[in-house]
């Protein structure tokens, strides 16, 4: 019996020893993101610990990593999978149902609009026009419509993507949500002008909320044209990214039933339910009915940023800019073209939205 247990315990060392080395070099990697996402300049340039994290990553990844794999493989393939779920779960503890009242029903209206719509125009021109893989449409579809890199990389697990399929997503994001961050502010001016939208700082924000990529972009872009715009922006942004667990839900009963074989002998392929994406619903819940404190909730949300931090830097890690430069320039396409489809789609929406609700 005790030879057993002793076997047991040993397995369990053994299997967490191997671990180690790459959860320490993730985690490494993710503190010097974290770090320097603190600084002013990166914060006013929408520069998060997530685009950092990647970045680095890649850099080590390209560099001295090739000699550090063996070694740190197993650790850097655990944080890339199993942290990154147990991330977006925790994610959940930014969030609460009383932001939904805030941004109203019209708010709500304006957001799943421009989901549907950017995610729907990202397939039809990601595998129709450029024909890009399914999963790399899915993947920058999912990162302009939703969050940004946090929408890539929750999507990933669901779609069985490549880690290159990934970091060229979420490229895209980083590409033209930093563009946003500089253009929102000189369309809030041409605005007051032209009238498209109420010529108001709240209803701005809720457009900036709808229609850019991250949430850091998100929160520079309003934070430069005002306070009241950056607080309307971050509740519609926190809104939208709510919508990511049905999404995930609906993607993946999509991506089962079109795995069917034809002739209907077959009913479906076996549904790969995204469990995180229930989990992260319940805390959202569970977190709005504020039964932690203010430091408890922020404590964790540090211990959220440090776990997607790391899976984001195991991405990094395990991506070949070989991998990136075959992609082409098809991607970048794609994704600009759905940037300007936030920009002026995004507005059209908000503007008849706003309208039918007033």
């Amino acid at each position: 019996m005790s030879s057993l247990s002793t076997t047991n315990s040993n397995s369990v060392s053994d299997r967490y020893g191997r671990l180690l080395p790459g959860l320490l070099l993730s985690g490494v990697i993710a503190y010097g993101a974290i770090q320097l996402g603190k600084l002013e300049w990166m914060q006013s340039h929408g520069m998060s610990a997530l685009t950092l994290a990647i970045i680095l990553g890649i850099v080590l990844g390209n560099s001295v990593y090739g000699r550090l794999a063996p070694a740190c493989g197993a650790g850097v393939a655990f944080s890339k999978q199993t942290l990154l779920r147990l991330g977006i779960i925790l994610y959940g503890f930014r969030l609460t149902f009383q932001d939904i009242g805030q941004v109203g029903l019209a708010g709500i209206t304006i957001d799943a609009l421009v989901l549907a719509s950017t995610f729907g125009l990202a397939m039809f021109l990601g595998v129709k026009v450029f024909k890009l893989e399914r999963n790399s449409a899915i993947l920058i579809g999912a990162g302009s419509s939703i969050c940004g890199a946090a929408a890539v990389m929750a999507t990933e697990p669901v779609v069985k993507g490549r880690s290159e399929d990934v970091t060229v997503a979420v490229s895209t994001v980083v590409v033209f949500g930093t563009i946003a961050i500089f253009l929102y502010p000189l369309l809030y001016q041409l605005n007051l002008g032209w009238h498209v939208l109420a010529v108001t700082p709240s209803a701005f924000g809720v457009y900036i909320g709808s229609t850019v990529h991250e949430v850091a972009q998100v929160v520079a872009a309003g934070k430069s044209i005002g306070q009241e715009t950056a607080n309307a922006a971050v509740i519609a942004k926190m809104v939208r990214v709510m919508m990511l667990a049905p999404f995930l839900v609906i993607l993946s009963a999509v991506l089962a039933r079109g795995k069917a074989r034809p002739g209907g002998k077959e009913k479906a392929a076996r549904l790969a339910i995204p469990w995180f994406a229930f989990i992260f619903i319940a805390v959202v819940a569970f977190n709005s009915l504020g039964l932690l404190s203010g430091g408890v909730v922020a404590a964790i949300t540090d211990i959220d940023t440090a776990l997607l931090a790391m899976a984001m830097a195991a991405l990094g890690l395990t991506t070949h800019m070989s991998a990136i430069r075959r992609a082409g320039i098809k991607p970048l396409l794609l994704a600009g073209l759905l940037f300007c489809w936030l920009i002026a789609g995004g507005a059209a929406i908000n503007h008849v939205v706003a309208s039918l609700f007033a």
